[in-house]
């Protein structure tokens, strides 16, 4: 399985998930290690977009194309069912966060698979940095990322 992360040029080796730990987001509070990813390039970049103020076109990134192992056992999907009516709305609800850290520290699965709140029917992937099969975890490629400023424009 292929995943993408966009990240700074200085993170483009970073799997560690220490970001994520020092800021929190929609499925991680702060204190949780996790590496956020995407099934596509074009989610990555909307990710981004919609976190970076408008006229500030982001600059230094990096597209990592990541190798995850083909085995169903390691990933886990998070059914509808499970998702919190909210889990969508902004700021990020508490409950979402609540999801992603249960799935850090159960450390069951190497990968969560969980549905984009800006792309309906896209989908994120987060890695466990702590799971035993991290280190089949593989940057098949980085490459020098220039976002359409168009996406940017006020």
């Amino acid at each position: 399985m292929i995943v993408y992360r966009l990240c700074k040029e200085k993170y483009k080796t970073d799997l560690s998930g220490k970001g994520a730990e020092k800021a929190g987001g929609r499925w991680n509070s702060k204190g949780t290690a996790v590496v956020y990813t995407c099934n596509s390039r074009a989610l990555c970049t909307i990710e981004i977009a919609v976190h970076t103020p408008l006229g500030n076109i982001p600059l230094d990134y990096h597209i990592l194309k990541i190798e995850i192992p083909d085995n169903k056992s390691i990933i886990y999907q998070l059914k509808k069912s499970e998702l919190p009516e909210n889990w969508k709305s902004l700021p990020h609800p508490n409950s979402t966060q609540i999801i992603g850290d249960n799935f850090i520290r159960e450390n069951k699965y190497l990968l969560i698979k969980v549905p984009s709140a800006i792309v309906k029917g896209d989908y994120n992937y987060l890695i466990n940095p702590y799971h035993k099969d991290f280190s089949k975890v593989k940057i098949l490629e980085t490459e020098l990322f220039e976002f359409d400023e168009r996406l940017f424009v006020k």
